[in-house]
């Protein structure tokens, strides 16, 4: 795919960080990470303008949902693509996620879920669903989360999953009874006290992870516009971390 020269500027302007190793970027909520049916558009694709000569491009070492903006790395070469799969896989990096969940603060307001999932389809779609432990096709899949706000049947959470599972914080806030706002898959309302949400409130803000070259580095992503505006207008907006 050949990229137009505002595509080319379009993703320089999503760049958070680049060196010879790896790029980090901060994805808009609606930009999916991969093409598929309906996909115009994709980050995959977009990377071509980072292409070396020779056409071999940057490749994705992670996922993000569509919906979900934040922070997301590609690897430059074939040996950072696999030091960082690695290290994905080994549990080695570190995510930290803001969210606007319906309801009011969770109880307890900071702790844990820990509960199994495993794919499924609903009206042909393909969701995730609780498993029970040792279940076919159940995966483990743990959420850390902390209260950081709550107002107005709404609140703001900091979440750390340590396992990295398909919707796993969509199905996991969804199973305590406070689905992610916009979320219309797994229950979330699109109008929370009186405001009108856009889409799915949920945005990957860090990512710490080992360095190819050596050490840690930690990328962080501020909120898009419309986060923001939405946590203002519940009352959550004083909570937001100053320095994502």
């Amino acid at each position: 795919m050949t990229l137009s020269p505002d595509d080319i500027s379009y993703t320089r302007s999503l760049l958070l960080f680049e060196d010879a190793h790896l790029l980090a970027f901060n994805k808009p909520s609606g930009l999916a990470v991969q093409g598929g049916s309906g996909v115009e558009r994709s980050l995959e694709t977009l990377l071509a303008a980072f292409a070396k000569s020779n056409g071999k491009r940057p490749r994705l070492v992670h996922r993000l949902d569509r919906e979900t903006s934040g922070v997301i790395v590609a690897a430059r070469t074939k040996p950072a693509a696999a030091f960082l799969s690695e290290a994905f896989a080994n549990r080695a990096v570190k995510k930290t996620y803001l969210a606007i969940v319906c309801g009011e603060a969770p109880e307890p307001p900071e702790g844990e879920v820990d509960a199994p999932l495993r794919k499924a389809s609903r009206k042909g779609l393909d969701i995730m669903e609780l498993a029970r432990a040792g279940e076919a096709g159940a995966q483990n899949a743990l959420t850390r989360y902390r209260t950081l706000a709550a107002s107005g049947g709404a609140a703001l959470l900091e979440l750390d999953p340590e396992t990295g599972r398909m919707h796993q914080l969509r199905v996991h806030l969804s199973s305590i009874g406070r689905p992610i706002a916009g979320d219309a898959k797994y229950g979330g309302l699109f109008r929370l006290g009186g405001v009108e949400l856009p889409g799915l409130m949920l945005h990957a803000a860090v990512l710490e992870l080992p360095h190819p070259a050596g050490g840690v580095r930690k990328f962080r992503a501020p909120p898009p516009g419309s986060f923001i505006e939405a946590a203002r207008s519940l009352g959550l907006d004083r909570a937001l971390p100053t320095d994502s």
